[in-house]
């Protein structure tokens, strides 16, 4: 290329000589401005470009969602948001609402530390007196020729439960609001917390466990955690959608993945307007109500729309699915409350 060539006939970008307002290498504008204002317009200029796309798409997104789906799958796109940047958008919305409208766990009363003392203290009662009869029920079988090594067994087993209501004890002693958080408060709590879920799934087993000790902060931090595997919610809906389809001709993996990308975006912007009507107080019953409704009667419209079904065949994949969606909102809750620290 020659050297003699004015700079600003290159694009700045790529180097290619220019002719016209825009690079037709790269794309690039001809003039770039290196001003403060020009930042505002830029984003004057993407929240106008968002408008161009985003407002044809949304109202189809809630209104039709099949008419949005199949016209994407059949080539029509550059009026429309792709799937996967509305999933994105949608996701990084629900991330901020969560964000701004996830409360703490209210901090325990002075009542609520009081009942978690006497529970505490009660169950260290019972702890030594169980103690106390283990180690007699060892020392008679060492006596009398029994089964000493079960007695010792249980021995072990109830020395362990006193060193742990010891520790929780000696938590609550230094400091009363954490030890409040964790200990049983009151006799209905104090049943919960040692009430026993025996499962062959112990991860479930953990789950109940923690959410029956202490609910509001299992639902808390269930909210804090639901966005950030949300992504992975597209290949796990991908196999259901291709069975439910399974011998169907002209169906391919792409229309399911448009499917499912445009079907969870939608979910999330759904859940963020509910979030937030959840934090008034005379909108939460609405909220409620929108979470149990909608979802299956938009899955129905996209599913009749996208895919041309009937009735009859929308119908049954629409209860299909629902039953698909709670079976991975069960197991992900699972998980959550389970690993959670």
């Amino acid at each position: 290329m020659s050297r003699n060539v004015d700079e600003h006939a290159l694009c700045l970008n790529c180097g290619t000589p220019l002719d016209g307002t825009y690079c037709h290498a790269c794309g690039q504008r001809a003039h770039v401005h290196r001003s403060l204002w020009h930042l505002v317009e830029e984003l004057l200029h993407g929240v106008t470009h968002f408008d161009a796309k985003g407002w044809r798409t949304l109202p189809l997104l809630v209104a039709r969602p099949g008419l949005l789906t199949r016209r994407y799958i059949d080539g029509q796109r550059t009026r429309y948001v792709s799937p996967l940047a509305l999933f994105l958008f949608s996701m990084f919305l629900f991330f901020l609402v969560m964000s701004a409208t996830l409360r703490t766990p209210a901090t325990a009363s002075e009542a609520e530390r009081s009942e978690a003392r006497s529970a505490l203290t009660e169950a260290a009662a019972d702890a030594l007196a169980d103690l106390d009869e283990r180690e007699k029920e060892l020392e008679q079988a060492r006596k009398e020729g029994g089964n000493v090594a079960r007695a010792e067994q249980q021995l072990t087993v109830a020395r362990k439960k006193k060193e742990a209501i010891d520790a929780s004890l000696a938590l609550f002693m230094a400091d009363p609001q954490a030890g409040a958080a964790s200990a049983p408060a009151g006799p209905a709590r104090a049943a919960s917390a040692r009430a026993e879920v025996n499962t062959d799934w112990p991860v479930l087993n953990e789950a109940v466990r923690r959410l029956s000790a202490n609910p509001e902060l299992a639902l808390y931090k269930l909210k804090g955690s639901a966005y950030k595997f949300a992504f992975l919610l597209i290949p796990i809906s991908l196999p259901f959608l291709w069975l439910m389809f399974l011998g169907r001709r002209g169906v391919t993996l792409f229309d399911h993945t448009v499917f499912a990308t445009y079907s969870l975006a939608f979910m999330a912007l759904l859940f963020s307007a509910c979030a937030l009507l959840e934090s008034v107080p005379p909108a939460a019953t609405v909220a409620a109500w929108l979470v149990v409704l909608v979802p299956p009667l938009h899955m129905f419209w996209q599913l009749r729309e996208a895919y041309a079904l009937g009735v009859g065949s929308a119908l049954w994949r629409t209860v299909a699915m629902s039953a698909v969606t709670a079976l991975v909102l069960l197991t992900y809750l699972v998980l959550v409350l389970a690993l959670s620290a």
